[in-house]
């Protein structure tokens, strides 16, 4: 329902500062990195915050094909590891991974259904608004796209992922496994966030161990990759904006924690 050209204007906007998430970071004195991986978008924005990291100009399209190769796969794998190397270089301590891209919450219900093993249809939702004829052909398509990745599930599930897969939600993959490496806390958006922490534990059982689930999105498909990854939400907002959006609004609230566990006396303190 909406264009391609959509996710080219919010990349502008976010790297100008001026999207949600910018004022949501900026509340909170989080820093904003956007790290394009597969836009289609043929007039970049030239600012710092941006960095032009792209696998393709868009992946294949899932409902007639594979949407990446194996090798796309770890090229976009490995973008979202060095992203969180580079942070942790420039003494980031704590992540959050969000993710624009018109359309993803289609390439989201894919994953989710794939790996959780759940009725496609099950996992379906309206995304950024769908209309009823646009909400059928979400449920056709997403039901098609995962009949024919389960066909290679169980001996090459990278293949099955790389079937019905996004740049971003590979690269958010590698980054949530990343995280877990170094020690790293990841705190996770909404749905598309959750269909790649799923990619990342499919690949590294341990891969999720440091990561928060911030909330649960208005997205079916969300609640149903949290329960996958035994991740409890901190919030039920009905939220479905992305951008990071919901991890950057529960940063206050770990800043608290934090605040509370190194600031406050302990009871043999209070009574010593």
């Amino acid at each position: 329902i909406w264009p391609a050209e959509i996710t080219q204007a919010m990349l502008k906007v976010i790297a100008d500062g001026r999207a949600c998430s910018s004022a949501l970071a900026a509340a909170c004195s989080a820093e904003v990195r956007v790290i394009d991986v597969g836009s289609r978008a043929s007039d970049v924005p030239r600012t710092q915050i941006y960095r032009d990291q792209r696998v393709a100009r868009g992946t294949r399209n899932l409902a007639i094909e594979p949407a990446m190769t194996p090798d796309e796969f770890w090229q976009a794998w490995h973008i979202g590891q060095t992203a969180v190397a580079e942070a942790i270089a420039d003494g980031i301590h704590l992540l959050a991974v969000g993710e624009i891209g018109i359309g993803n919450t289609t390439t989201a219900a894919c994953l989710v259904a794939l790996l959780s093993g759940a009725n496609p249809s099950s996992v379906i939702g309206p995304g950024a608004g769908a209309t009823p004829q646009t909400l059928a052909r979400k449920r056709d398509v997403v039901a098609t796209a995962v009949r024919a990745a389960r066909e290679h599930l169980a001996h090459d599930p990278i293949r099955a992922i790389a079937h019905a897969a996004g740049f971003e939600i590979v690269a958010i993959a590698g980054a949530i496994a990343a995280s877990r490496s170094a020690g790293l806390p990841v705190v996770l958006d909404g749905g598309v966030t959750g269909a790649a922490a799923m990619i990342a534990r499919t690949i590294d059982p341990a891969a999720i161990e440091t990561a928060i689930a911030s909330h649960v999105s208005a997205e079916p498909a969300h609640a149903v990759a949290l329960e996958w990854l035994g991740l409890a939400p901190f919030l039920d907002w009905e939220l479905r904006l992305g951008e990071g959006t919901g991890a950057l609004l529960l940063m206050p609230m770990l800043d608290a924690a934090a605040a509370l566990l190194t600031n406050v006396a302990t009871l043999d303190e209070v009574t010593g």
